[in-house]
């Protein structure tokens, strides 16, 4: 919080009382100024008399009409409706798990998500944070309306996991603030490589180089991307037990923003 100076209050200036005994006579000019000032203000209600006076001799002025002319309505066949297909918001506003990645033929369908029937709560998202506490706050106030969440196996070690955050925006920008606070942290971390998505505008992906090592488990390889339109952020995380080629989270990012 800024600190505000204190107020600077000016010392008082010593009034030093005039010397009567050095000043002049008053001079007479100023009744001759009073004069002239009555004469001159006689003048001005003189002139408006006369002014009124004359106005009142003339005939009155005709008014323009209060109505205004009618504007002629727009020849031409009225817009057709956008179709379910064109219309971005209506499909944002439906199911929100239909406009997830289909799992690929071969793949399983992951065991380890969080929530039910491809739908996460408020409490189970801010789970995934470090400090979920401090994350189902910042998630309020960012007005958090809905998750959906899909998920893959593929061989026995490749894992990928796709989230689509919605927010209701009615008085903050929760996609943007989410999208650009993921791309903060998934950049802080060391031996990283990032490469914007192309068709998103502010979208990222990004590989991690150094892999996640734990006593007992094998070396976890990741690489992670995040995009938003409109109320929508994008989470797409990839694990492997080898390095993940940027191809593969960048693909990924594409079509699955494609589908929004």
């Amino acid at each position: 919080m800024l600190e505000v100076p204190e107020e600077v209050v000016d010392a008082p200036v010593a009034q030093v009382a005039p010397d009567t005994s050095a000043a002049p006579a008053p001079a007479r000019r100023g009744r001759t100024t009073l004069l002239v000032a009555g004469a001159a203000l006689l003048g001005v209600v003189a002139g408006a008399c006369a002014g009124y006076l004359i106005q009142a001799d003339r005939a009155p002025t005709k008014l323009p009409p209060l109505s205004q002319p009618r504007l002629a309505q727009a020849k031409g066949k009225a817009p057709e409706p956008l179709s379910a297909a064109q219309d971005r918001q209506l499909r944002a506003d439906g199911d929100l798990r239909k406009l997830l990645l289909k799992r690929p033929a071969g793949a399983k369908t992951a065991d380890w998500l969080t929530g039910e029937d491809g739908w996460m709560d408020m409490a189970e998202y801010a789970d995934t944070y470090t400090r979920p506490a401090t994350a189902f706050r910042d998630l309020a106030r960012s007005e958090f309306r809905r998750a959906a969440v899909t998920g893959w196996r593929y061989g026995g070690t490749y894992d990928v996991e796709i989230r689509l955050v919605q927010y209701r925006q009615l008085e903050s920008n929760g996609a943007a603030d989410s999208n650009d606070n993921d791309q903060y942290w998934a950049d802080a971390k060391p031996s990283t490589e990032s490469r914007p998505v192309p068709g998103t505008g502010d979208g990222m992906a990004y590989v991690h180089r150094r892999p996640h090592t734990e006593a007992g488990y094998l070396p976890q390889y990741k690489a992670e991307a995040y995009a938003r339109r409109g109320d929508i952020a994008m989470e797409i995380f990839v694990t492997d037990t080898k390095p993940v080629p940027e191809a593969k989270i960048m693909d990924l990012a594409k079509r699955q923003m494609e589908r929004l």
